[in-house]
């Protein structure tokens, strides 16, 4: 059964990245891919950067977002 507050937050989440830690800071069930869109369960989200403060899907779209930009 879902608590009141698991309920209210099926939305899009903001969060803060920092170097190995996230920290939640509008209530939501999932975050965005920083470059293909697709939302990221939060309880599934394990790649960030702390630098651009974005998530990504996938070791391959790191890869991607690296390429785009040339720098990390």
């Amino acid at each position: 059964m879902l608590g009141r507050y698991e309920r209210a937050n099926n939305g899009e989440a903001v969060a803060e990245y920092g170097d190995g830690t996230m920290r939640v800071v509008k209530p939501g069930s999932f975050v965005r891919c920083a470059v293909t869109g697709e939302p990221i369960p939060l309880d599934a989200l394990r790649y960030w950067s702390a630098v651009r403060q974005e998530a990504y899907i996938s070791p391959e779209a790191i890869l991607k977002r690296l390429k785009e930009t040339g720098r990390p």
